[in-house]
């Protein structure tokens, strides 16, 4: 869920255009292996936040990141939603883009359906859909928030893997929670999953950086969404991170 200073009305448009090649280069073309995941979560740490809240992150999870970040930047339908902030429409500031079982064809890449099935059976949830979220450079971000599953489900599970330039991705108790803020350095692969009572009780955050040097794709994984989003409003749109 969006944060109270942006609730509102959001729409779709289509993004202004990408500029891949520079994107792509960004990454460090020379540096491109073989995408696979590391199934057997080697290097896992699970951060407790408090007695029912978790984040596990697995550096390197992704192997391969950077040829996955180019690939999706280039095949994705990109498009920037708009939000009402302030009795104002403003463009959110980064791209998404959508895939579920009911968008007519596999996964973008054959690495991400490996990394939904490694996390289903990691983490017992039928992951079933996958956000994907481009910010392009420090002035993209994603305000403080709460990914509304919590309203359908009681425990959700959410996983994110980072590619590209590493962003600082913050975590924060909510108010009247009494728990522990947290911030990780995630990028090149890192894998975070927030789970137990995480979206319940914590909300979390991109911010903008003016030291940020290069783009960050985020994918996101989703459980028990084959059907597409469920929202209060046929016209809100929900953030991933």
């Amino acid at each position: 869920m969006c944060s109270p200073r942006e609730a509102g009305v959001m729409t779709r448009t289509a993004a202004p255009h990408v500029d891949e090649a520079d994107l792509i280069w960004q990454q460090c073309l020379f540096a491109f292996e073989d995408p696979m995941v590391d199934a057997a979560f080697g290097g896992l740490v699970r951060t407790h936040l408090d007695e029912t809240s978790w984040v596990d992150v697995v550096p390197g999870w992704l192997r391969g990141a950077d040829l996955v970040f180019a690939e999706l930047v280039a095949r994705l339908q990109w498009e920037q939603r708009e939000v009402t902030m302030y009795q104002r429409r403003l463009p959110e500031p980064r791209l998404t883009a959508w895939w579920s079982p009911s968008s007519g064809g596999p996964e973008p890449l054959p690495v991400l359906d490996d990394a939904r099935m490694a996390l289903t059976r990691q983490y017992a949830r039928p992951f079933d859909s996958i956000g994907f979220n481009l910010y392009r450079d420090g002035r993209d971000s994603v305000a403080w928030h709460a990914d509304r599953e919590r309203y359908e489900h009681e425990d959700p599970v959410v996983a994110i893997i980072s590619t590209g330039t590493p962003r600082v991705f913050h975590l924060r108790p909510k108010s009247g929670v009494a728990g522990a803020s947290r911030s990780f350095r995630l990028g090149q692969g890192d894998l975070l999953v927030m789970g137990g009572a995480c979206q319940h009780d914590y909300e979390h955050a991109v911010p903008k950086s003016a030291v940020v040097d290069g783009p960050r794709l985020s994918i996101v994984f989703r459980h028990h969404l084959s059907g597409g989003w469920v929202s209060d409003d046929a016209q809100t749109v929900r953030y991933s991170d």
